[in-house]
């Protein structure tokens, strides 16, 4: 089953996913919108022309993005990577220096001792406490500020 990728207004990649996926078309199968992906929505159909009619009534859809003159397809594993998720705790490293950005100590500053993959959670000691106190908080709620690695 071919996927076609579908041209959007900014921010509006939810929006225009939302309203695919609710038409009752037969021919459209699956629709979806990743966060890395913006102004792009990839939809799998039967055809081309399938999705070429259900975007004239939806706001925000520019068309479809075409290669030599007609509708570009992609294959599933051109999209896999999309389809799985990857962890809060990638790109951080021990010994980085972050900020937290949510929680009571939102706003901190502190160094990584200890990240556990399984669990996306990181270990982290705050920078201005006297004593230092080591934290665990979720991945998605710190901001690597420094990096030892850069």
């Amino acid at each position: 089953m071919p996927i076609f990728a579908v041209k959007t207004t900014a921010s509006q990649e939810r929006t225009v996913a939302d309203m695919i996926a609710n038409r009752e078309a037969d021919d459209i199968h699956a629709v979806l919108a990743p966060d890395s992906l913006t102004s792009y929505v990839m939809v799998e159909a039967d055809s081309d022309g399938a999705i070429t009619r259900a975007l004239e009534e939806i706001p925000h859809a520019r068309g479809l993005v075409e290669s030599g003159g007609q509708a570009g397809s992609s294959s599933m594993a051109e999209v896999e990577h999309f389809l799985s998720p990857t962890p809060d705790v990638e790109g951080i490293a021990e010994g980085d220096i972050v900020e937290l950005i949510a929680g009571p100590f939102k706003g901190e500053k502190a160094r990584v001792q200890r990240i556990d993959e399984t669990k996306d959670q990181v270990t982290v000691e705050l920078y201005e406490a006297t004593v230092p106190i080591p934290v665990t908080v979720r991945g998605d709620q710190i901001r690597v500020l420094d990096s030892d690695e850069r």
